[in-house]
């Protein structure tokens, strides 16, 4: 993962805070469990001495391998019966001990496998998370939700050319993105949001989001015409190249992309190849990404290719908007 050095820091941060949390519980725990208990504190000072006098004999020599034989067998006695105390206290050793966020890790960042520190799963999530939290900085994520997508602007007539009313076809369409998200997984179905503007698709995308952040999953909502401007910014910049790859993995490794109004920003042969190599990155990895457009099938190939076109409608669950614009009518 090409994170920024920002990025990475962050997540560390999160890392440790979930860790000192953890530890800082854990002596409340144990100060409240020695206050019922005084006998509990007397075994756990017991017990260290012995940990400390087994060093000492490391150190001065001598013979190490009977005296230490003596330690580990008076320390197993005193653990057994610090163990009969806290049972018939009402409590275990293991409410002496910190509830980690993390098992695998206890908290660090890092495990051990053959022989290795590898980054543990826990802070490649972080990561996600941090690298999502940036790039959302300015988006209107709380501006929208299910609860005030109002039916009530879309028509019950159902006009010509089309199989439905605009009242039915939106009512499909807000069920099946409440359950969308209701049933989220990082591998989810991708999603095309398609329909002339003022329909609803960017406040159906908001509220999944929103929903779908709730869950803990790590969410980039971002404009067509913003992301391509920080890719190229990225791109085309002289500095670190670990930097300019920040943003990209950002929006491949998030667990649900939206790029909302697709095919607004200033086309370029770059913008073009970004975009499909992010959307084609993510449905080889199986992670979705839901695209909302105005523009029609035939106006997306003259933009992009007819490639890219397939690509959307052949991987992505297609959802046609359509009906008056309700901005105006709320006007």
């Amino acid at each position: 993962m090409g994170y920024s050095r920002e990025i990475q820091d962050a997540a560390m941060r999160k890392i440790e805070s979930r860790r000192n949390y953890a530890l800082q519980e854990a002596e409340i725990r144990k100060s409240k469990i020695f206050q019922e208990i005084p006998q509990a504190e007397s075994y756990e000072r017991n017990i260290s001495s012995c940990a400390i006098a087994a060093a000492r004999a490391v150190f001065n020599g001598g013979n190490v391998n009977e005296e230490l034989e003596k330690l580990k067998n008076k320390s197993l006695k005193l653990q057994e019966e610090y163990r009969v105390v806290l049972l018939e206290g009402g409590y275990t050793p293991e409410d002496l001990e910190p509830k980690y966020t993390c098992d695998k890790c206890s908290d660090t960042g890092f495990i051990e496998i053959d022989n290795k520190t590898i980054m543990c799963d826990c802070l490649k999530q972080a990561m996600v998370e941090c690298a999502c939290a940036e790039l959302n900085r300015n988006s209107p994520l709380s501006l929208c939700t299910f609860e005030d997508f109002s039916l009530d602007y879309y028509s019950k007539t159902v006009e010509e050319n089309y199989p439905r009313s605009s009242y039915d076809q939106m009512s499909n369409i807000l069920n099946y993105c409440k359950k969308y998200a209701d049933s989220f997984t990082k591998n989810s179905n991708s999603l095309f949001m398609k329909g002339k503007t003022g329909l609803g698709k960017t406040h159906l995308c908001l509220a999944i989001a929103n929903e779908v952040i709730k869950k803990g999953y790590g969410v980039i909502y971002v404009s067509a015409p913003a992301i391509v401007s920080k890719l190229e910014k990225e791109h085309f910049s002289y500095g670190n190249s670990r930097e300019k790859t920040s943003t990209e993995d950002s929006l491949i490794d998030c667990d649900l992309l939206i790029i909302d109004d697709l095919g607004t920003e200033f086309t370029t042969q770059f913008s073009t190849s970004a975009i499909y190599n992010i959307f084609n990155s993510r449905l080889l990895s199986n992670k979705p990404v839901i695209i909302n457009t105005n523009l029609t099938l035939q106006e997306l190939e003259k933009l992009y290719s007819q490639r890219f076109v397939s690509r959307i409608t052949g991987q992505a669950v297609r959802l046609d908007f359509f009906g008056q614009d309700i901005r105006i009518m709320k006007k």
